[in-house]
């Protein structure tokens, strides 16, 4: 007589579903976790990177204020003290006598264009170093969000595969069971045992990536053990403000740091024109100066000696004109003419891949954005399949293959839900970025998003 096969047993309910391992990680003491702004400030203030454009623009500023000294007077003290030994043999006259001298020099410059040019020049170079400046300020931003949201979805990432390997593990026991009990046959077993060690090896290369992206975060802002704050659910995505692509690249022509720091270089590279032409002109000066001798023993022609002292004050101009300088001049003036037109070859340049990178930066928003809503479609579709496998699998219309595909998918598609949040958040940065308007009041904007 044949004993009738035993229903098979109905899988256990998972010790940990997925709501509660998010549910854990949100609760996790957010007391010690920081925020973007707040990793961000920590970044400012010690992110070598920065550090050393800050101080290149520091430097920048000084040097633009030396031009200054090309139109301003200037002075000069000298003084000297000598001893003269005079020997005369008709009539004898053998004597030594001291000298003391010192002068003011004062000169000015009248027409100098040449000075001229160079002092318009540091006005330029002050506005390039801020460009500069404000170029390494939007990459220090894009590079702390990146970091911090690569722990942030690095933790998910562990955090569903930790997940993954408890609902593994308890298909896996129930494969067990009914192989035991005679309902299933060692398939079912050994598909699970594999799909149980493949997960295993996912959660140490996820344990490891966090580790590393966590490694990265704490060089980036000069803290150890940073935990970021992850985002509020249900977290609602900002929209793209103005939905208009050619908006944004409008706005780029006005405000990108490369190019004004391109504009900065053709109006700099005017003013080297005008230097170099002024090689051909004359310059004038306004010169004086005052000049105090003492002879405390007198001369060689004081007879007898007597100390005595001389004032003597020169005022007046000083023109030059140059007349030939080998050809140097006009070969001189050639090259910046090249120079200049290169440099406006360059701002062309700028502009056009300024162009092309807000373009590219504002749809890739509004592809993300896109993601992320056939994501959220997609992780209801898994998870309602991910249920029909499993009341499937209890009334034996299903195997355990089935099953264990089915959370695959779909702890494979919250995995990637998560990262396109991410990104989205990420791309609204680089998208401000690519069009020069990014500041880091853009972040208030995500740490609004940000858990309490």
């Amino acid at each position: 007589m044949t004993t009738p096969k035993k229903p098979p047993a109905r899988p256990a309910m998972l010790p940990l579903s997925i709501a509660a391992a998010v549910a854990l990680l949100a609760m996790a003491p957010l007391a010690q976790a920081q925020s973007l702004v707040e990793l961000y400030e920590s970044a400012r203030a010690f992110d070598a990177s920065y550090q050393s454009a800050k101080l290149q623009y520091d430097a920048n500023l000084a040097k633009a204020d030396q031009a200054k000294a090309g139109i301003l007077p200037t002075a000069g003290l000298s003084a000297g003290v000598s001893r003269t030994a005079f020997e005369n043999t008709a009539p004898v006259i053998d004597r030594s006598f001291n000298t003391q001298n010192a002068t003011l020099n004062l000169s000015q410059p009248l027409y100098r264009p040449a000075n001229w040019a160079t002092y318009q020049q540091a006005s330029r170079q002050v506005d390039l170093a801020k460009a500069q400046l404000e170029t390494a300020d939007q990459d220090l931003i894009v590079r702390t969000s990146q970091a911090y949201f690569d722990v942030l979805a690095a933790q998910d990432t562990l955090t569903f595969v930790r997940a993954q390997k408890a609902a593994v593990a308890e298909q896996l026991a129930s494969a067990k069971r009914n192989f035991e009990v005679g309902t299933s046959t060692i398939t079912d077993t050994r598909e699970a045992q594999a799909r149980y060690d493949l997960v295993i090896a996912q959660e140490l290369a996820a344990e490891n990536d966090l580790r590393v992206k966590k490694i990265a975060l704490d060089t980036l802002v000069g803290k150890t053990e940073t935990q970021p704050k992850p985002l509020t659910s249900p977290v609602g995505l900002p929209t793209i403000t103005p939905a208009d692509v050619d908006t944004w690249v409008s706005q780029s022509e006005l405000v990108h740091p490369s190019i004004r720091q391109a504009q900065s270089n053709v109006e700099i590279a005017e003013l080297e024109v005008n230097k170099a032409e002024a090689g051909h002109k004359p310059t004038l000066d306004a010169t004086a100066s005052y000049n105090v001798t003492r002879n405390p023993s007198g001369t060689a022609t004081t007879i007898p000696p007597f100390a005595f002292r001389t004032n003597t004050t020169t005022v007046g101009v000083l023109l030059n004109v140059p007349l030939f300088a080998g050809f140097s001049t006009q070969n001189r003036v050639r090259e910046t003419l090249s120079l200049r037109d290169k440099a406006k070859s360059d701002l062309e340049g700028a502009r056009r891949t300024v162009a092309q990178a807000t373009r590219t930066a504002y749809f890739g928003v509004q592809s993300g954005q896109g993601q992320v809503k056939a994501l959220e479609a997609a992780e209801l579709s898994s998870q309602s399949a991910l249920d029909a496998n499993k009341l499937g699998y209890q009334v034996g219309v299903r195997i355990n293959i089935d099953v264990l595909n089915s959370q695959s998918q779909l702890f494979q598609t919250k995995r990637d839900l998560a990262k396109a949040r991410y990104d989205v958040l990420l791309g609204d940065l680089k998208l401000r970025q690519a069009n020069g308007t990014l500041t880091p009041e853009d972040l208030q904007k995500i740490n609004a998003l940000l858990a309490r």
